[in-house]
């Protein structure tokens, strides 16, 4: 694990526009920079860099975050590799915390395991190239399938042969060992000896994001082979079927580019779509779709186009996993394609445009596919048809989304011939079901945490909106984020420490906002100072998300503005002072009118004389304060 000052060095060192400077063209716009931004398609650019916060911000897609989040996000790294990017970049050395002797034998072992996959990659592609039966067999059997030969070798395709010990002598003649060939699932035992893993198969090499190779597929193409017609290699500590998608690595980048993603079943459908110059497609290796996978491609798009057969199998199959696209909130499309025709095989017979216009045509949304497919096989019986509703309601039901399940209950009402309110009853009760197993609450706290979602068409009886405080406590942590380690005034008390002494008996009615507040008091307590950037690094990542929304100004006043025009403008960084006793005045005096609110509606109710002069002492007491809040925050009130 990396250490937490070798983090904090990174922190300090890394430059926002210097790391975005690497991969986008900025230019000075006031007191930020600008460019296109890397993430979406745009010609007027909306990518804003804040080099005094360290910050970057997209007001197209919305992106946002500091030099960590942007190497993350444009290189698809995770945060330690991110980190290790940086270190590099500022010749900064990586201290690590923990074990380090065990942590360095992982990563020794992990990279030993890489280096052997090269090694059996390389062995495979020269079977095919250079041998005989690899020439004989398996090439000619790559190009009957319609691959040319930089296609092949792009994908690193190759071919194992058909000797029990063919790479593991290869592989013994170079220095490796049975155990590490054993641990990368390249070797296995039969009858006491050691035999190759895959032999006689055309072999399918997996990469993992970065390209380097994780683990093979052996595809059988012997006609009487009674054997499975595809063996994958075994999991190891590199190799995780469920979190792996064949042919991302290739496809990552048009994906991301295109915002759409083709998810197909088999390696020769990826191959033959990319060959094709239809390069935003993977495959799942004919596994049931995993959570890990899901969440895998949701990192470079939210809109997925499901590619099946056109049989009753593909038809099965393009309906598993659905769910599980569903609840992470991604836009799901069926394209089902003739009967006996995969991506493959459809793509020998026709162009890649007759392709793409055959899927623009006929792809489905998911939950409308669904419900037609099994209202189909219903026909008139009135049982069955009663199970189509209740399987149409629990997919419903996965979709976090309020809107877009108000519209799909809608939608899915009018096709099965069903009262829109009845199929919505149905999905709330299978939502509150979920929130109780998940959160062991009671079904009434079900009910108050998961609001009916009322159709579409009368959408405001339902609206739920922000309480009305939480626009000044939202200023208050947006001025404490921003200026918390600042004076007021000449008194040396910080913003943090006013807020503390000022706020210390309120609670903000946002959670988030009331944790910030509470961490800001046991900061303040201990006399450690926080600034904007350790916000922005927090380890809370809803504090960190929060601080990049509060952060960054959209508008930088013009310089030659004041003088154009000859008028003075405070800027927010002048202000803070007055800003944020105004903000706390003004959130105490909406409090006070509450309290005061909820005093006169007990009064009107209230019979026994002891309690309603306690009652009107309340009040009195409640109107002095509301009265001096007024005046301090500048607000006029009536009586």
């Amino acid at each position: 694990m990396i250490s937490k000052s070798t983090i904090a060095r990174i922190i300090d060192t890394a430059q926002i526009e210097e790391v975005v400077g690497d991969f986008v063209t900025l230019k000075k716009r006031g007191a930020s920079l600008i460019g296109l931004c890397p993430f979406h398609n745009e010609k007027t650019p909306s990518f804003y860099v804040s080099p005094s916060k360290g910050i970057y911000k997209c007001f197209g897609c919305g992106k946002a975050g500091n030099s960590i989040n942007f190497v993350m996000e444009h290189e698809h790294f995770t945060y330690p590799e991110a980190l290790e990017f940086l270190a590099k970049k500022y010749s900064i050395p990586i201290e690590t915390t923990g074990n380090v002797v065990e942590e360095k034998a992982i990563e020794l072992e992990k990279d030993s395991l890489y280096i052997i996959n090269t090694f059996a990659e390389e062995h495979f592609i020269h079977n095919l190239f250079e041998t005989d039966e690899g020439k004989t067999i398996g090439l000619t059997y790559f190009k009957e399938r319609g691959l040319r030969e930089n296609t092949i070798r792009k994908f690193k395709l190759g071919y194992s042969i058909n000797d029990s010990t063919d790479l593991l002598k290869a592989a013994s003649q170079k220095g490796f060992k049975p155990d590490q060939l054993r641990k990368a699932g390249l070797i296995t035992q039969h009858d006491s000896r050691d035999i190759d893993f895959i032999r006689g198969r055309v072999m399918f090499t997996i990469h993992n994001l970065s390209g380097k190779v994780v683990a093979f597929a052996g595809r059988s193409i012997k006609q009487n082979d009674k054997g499975p017609k595809y063996i994958n290699s075994p999991e190891t500590d590199i190799y995780k079927k469920s979190g792996t998608l064949y042919g991302l690595f290739y496809a990552k980048n048009e994906i991301r580019k295109l915002d759409e993603c083709y998810l197909t079943e088999g390696y020769l459908d990826v191959i033959t779509m990319h060959q094709a110059g239809i390069e935003n497609s993977v495959a799942s290796s004919g596994t049931s779709l995993t959570p890990d996978q899901v969440r895998l491609l949701k990192r470079y798009t939210k809109n997925i186009t499901l590619l099946y057969d056109g049989d009753t199998a593909g038809i099965k199959a393009a309906l598993r996993g659905v769910e599980l696209i569903l609840e992470e909130d991604l836009n799901v499309k069926i394209a089902v394609l003739p009967e006996g025709n995969d991506p493959d095989s459809y793509l020998q017979k026709h162009t890649a445009d007759e392709f793409k216009e055959f899927i623009a045509a006929n792809a489905k949304n998911v939950i409308l596919f669904k419900a037609d497919v099994l209202l189909k096989n219903a026909t008139n019986d009135p049982v069955k048809k009663a199970e189509v509703i209740h399987d149409m309601a629990e997919t419903v039901a996965k979709i976090p989304d309020p809107i877009k399940r108000s519209l799909f209950i809608h939608e899915c009402s009018q096709l099965m011939g069903i009262e829109e309110q009845l199929l919505l009853s149905t999905v709330n009760a299978l939502r509150r079901k979920k929130m109780q197993s998940e959160t062991n609450v009671s079904a009434q706290e079900a009910r108050q945490m998961e609001p009916d979602t009322t159709p579409f068409h009368d959408q405001d009886k339902n609206t739920l909106k922000p309480s009305g405080d939480e626009v000044q406590e939202r200023d208050i942590i947006r001025i404490l984020i921003n200026y918390g380690d600042k004076t007021i005034g000449n008194e040396g008390i910080t913003i943090a420490a006013y807020l503390a002494k000022e706020l210390e008996d309120v609670e903000f009615d946002n959670n988030l906002y009331q944790e910030i507040l509470n961490e800001n008091k046991t900061y303040v307590a201990e006399n450690i100072n926080k600034d904007s950037k350790s916000y922005l690094n927090h380890d809370n990542p809803n504090f960190a998300k929060l601080a990049q929304e509060v952060l960054f100004e959209h508008y930088d006043l013009s310089p030659n503005w004041e003088n154009m025009h000859n008028v003075s403008v405070k800027k927010p960084e002048a202000n803070y002072f007055q800003d944020i006793i105004s903000a706390v005045n003004r959130l105490k005096h909406k409090k006070v009118e509450r309290m005061k609110r909820q005093t006169e509606l007990e009064l009107k109710t209230e019979r026994d004389p002891e309690k309603v002069a306690e009652l009107q002492k309340k009040h009195m007491l409640y109107q002095s304060w509301d009265v001096a809040l007024a005046k301090q925050s500048g607000t006029v009130i009536s009586h």
